[in-house]
């Protein structure tokens, strides 16, 4: 009697849990003493019940322990015995600081950081590039206020939750995330920026603060964005300008320009500022600043190119993971949910990349999910489902003769 080495004996789930090493979470549970008042739903279990309820895409607390009720067969490859109850789970959803969840994810990106990374981007000379945005979640809900007025018919408020993200655009994840109701200006989440020297940092124009870009200069802190309609500037040089020129492309004019800077009890300064007119061949017009003068202008217009990928980003969470629908009234519990969505997000980014799978990601996702219980090796069945899912046929059918 032969076993296929092909064969697995742990479902899907728990291999993609394997990606976390139990010590990280040991050391989340040691620094905010987690497990003081949870003895009936440790750590761990309630990391692993939430995991399950965004792969599976549950769109409620009832369906999620519903959903582990019937694979109570095979929680023990999970690492416990039996679904914990609705109300436990709820409960621990309230009162468990999210911050553990948070903590859990950043040592994941710490751990993962140079494996996911890609040695370079195309067309750019420049590393360690960042890129910034925001996306709001809707919700009805009055606990996190969104945009605009109070509606004058009676109902629920439809409130919303903006999540502030810096993305590592050679990992395509975010490095670092911010959490607030959603009237909250986008530009604020720059102050909350802690950025080493000589980074870069592409975003759009709502988060133009001319005094944060003052003491980005200072510290040596590249930045590109696109200027202002309405932006006053003084213009002190202009090194190239080919706007006369018909049928022109790319770089169409390069200038030096200076603009007024106001500091509460300081003199207003004037802040030297790099601004670039680029055409595109589609014929589009943009006009970027930049606090870098060495880089050529054509790198310049390419970073900020690179801005959408942050779109693709908040685009490919929204669609495959479950934020419509939120698990806990309260504002930690929502947190904690965006927090699991993000580290299930980037163990797939890790699995995805050992696989060296062609898929693409929401194709990946739905093969993982509709097989989230199954007895298949993990990598294999990413990489090529119909060979992996023979291989694991053939390995059972001999294993049974």
């Amino acid at each position: 009697m032969n076993k296929d080495k092909n064969f697995t004996g742990q479902p899907i789930l728990s291999q993609i849990l394997d990606v976390i090493p139990s010590s990280l979470i040991n050391k989340a549970n040691r620094k905010y003493d987690s497990n003081r008042y949870y003895k009936k739903l440790p750590l761990r279990i309630h990391l692993v019940s939430l995991l399950y309820g965004v792969f599976s895409y549950c769109n409620g607390l009832r369906e999620l322990c519903e959903g582990l009720l019937g694979c109570e067969g095979k929680l023990s490859h999970l690492g416990f015995d039996k679904a914990p109850a609705r109300s436990t789970l709820s409960d621990a959803n309230t009162k468990r600081s999210f911050l553990v969840f948070a903590m859990i994810y950043e040592e994941l990106l710490r751990q993962y950081h140079s494996f996911i990374s890609d040695s370079r981007l195309k067309g750019l000379s420049i590393r360690n590039l960042k890129v910034i945005d925001s996306s709001t979640i809707q919700l009805f809900s009055e606990i996190l206020r969104g945009v605009g007025r109070k509606p004058i018919a009676e109902g629920k408020r439809k409130g919303g939750i903006k999540v502030h993200a810096m993305m590592d655009a050679f990992s395509g994840v975010t490095e670092f995330v911010r959490m607030t109701e959603a009237r909250e200006h986008d530009r604020k989440f720059l102050y909350h920026l802690k950025l080493a020297a000589n980074s870069w940092l592409v975003f759009d124009k709502a988060y133009t603060v001319y005094h944060q870009f003052a003491k980005w200069a200072n510290d040596k802190i590249w930045f590109v964005t696109r200027m202002k309609d309405n932006a006053d500037y003084h213009v002190t040089k202009v090194l190239v300008d080919k706007t006369k020129k018909k049928n022109a492309i790319g770089v169409l004019k390069e200038q030096y320009i200076t603009v007024a800077v106001k500091q509460a009890g300081k003199e207003l300064q004037r802040l030297k500022l790099r601004r670039i007119t680029y055409k595109t061949k589609e014929g589009k017009v943009y006009v970027f600043i930049s606090n870098n003068f060495t880089l050529p202008a054509s790198q310049i217009a390419t970073i900020y190119k690179n801005r959408w990928m942050i779109e693709l980003l908040f685009k490919q969470i929204k669609q495959n993971f479950p934020l419509r629908y939120f698990w806990g009234n309260s504002t930690n519990a929502i947190k904690m949910q965006v927090y699991c969505v993000l580290i299930a997000q980037l163990l797939m980014v890790v699995i995805r990349k050992k696989a060296a799978t062609k898929k693409s990601f929401a194709n990946m996702i739905t093969v993982i999910r509709l097989h989230l219980m199954s007895y298949v090796a993990l990598l294999d069945f990413i990489k090529d489902s119909y060979k992996a899912w023979r291989k694991t046929h053939n390995a059972s059918f001999a294993f049974a003769t």
